[in-house]
């Protein structure tokens, strides 16, 4: 019996930025996924790990992207990748969400950026706010200094919902952010599409979401 239910936010709750990558650099003239290039090389420890973990600065970030995006071809400048990070809220997640929270609980692991890296309008961050007053608990990567996929945030989740991680289900549109919850024993789900997803996790949880 699923006992909580741990969401990745960016990707799963909202829409992916790999559409918003893959149109600016088309508009700009870029090599062909030279973002998610950028991202996944050495990706502990480059320039897009260190500023979710909040350990440099915008201006810092933006010089080191440029640096490391030039291998791929092309110098980023990471500060135009920021804007692009900022996805819609898919409706029907956060209606499954709602309905997940009345039955299990309900928690965010997510890798974020500093307080104020990504400018974005009032009514859209009470909205956001809103979406996330329905966690029992939330983990923001720049607030703690860990970042997935480094298992010790999973942990820190599963004992702060003090939850058995076997009876835990994890979503995350990325791979490598669901191998550690899945070593923990977690039922993990790829999120692909947001139905998709959501028929994953009726089947997982035996609840009705849509």
């Amino acid at each position: 019996m699923i006992e909580a239910v741990i969401w990745d936010f960016g990707g799963v709750l909202t829409t992916s930025p790999f559409e918003a990558f893959a149109r600016f650099e088309k508009e700009r003239g870029f090599p062909i996924d030279i973002i998610r290039r950028t991202n996944a090389a050495n990706h502990l420890e480059n320039a897009w790990a260190k500023f979710e973990r909040a350990e440099v600065d915008v201006e810092t970030f933006d010089e080191l992207f440029a640096i490391e995006s030039r291998a791929f071809g092309a110098e980023v400048r990471g500060r135009d990748v920021l804007p692009l990070l900022q996805g819609e809220l898919r409706p029907e997640m956060v209606e499954a969400l709602k309905r997940v929270r009345a039955q299990c609980r309900t928690g965010c692991i997510t890798n974020n950026l500093p307080a104020n890296a990504i400018g974005s309008t009032s009514g859209r961050s009470l909205y956001v706010a809103e979406v996330m007053a329905m966690f029992d608990h939330i983990i923001e990567s720049a607030k703690i200094g860990l970042r997935k996929p480094d298992p010790r945030i999973y942990k820190m989740m599963i004992e702060a919902l003090k939850v058995d991680p076997k009876r835990c289900v994890y979503l995350d549109d990325l791979g490598v952010n669901l191998k550690p919850a899945r070593e923990m024993g977690m039922t993990t789900i790829k999120v692909v599409t947001a139905q998709q997803a959501l028929a994953e996790l009726e089947a997982a949880t035996g609840l009705r979401l849509r």
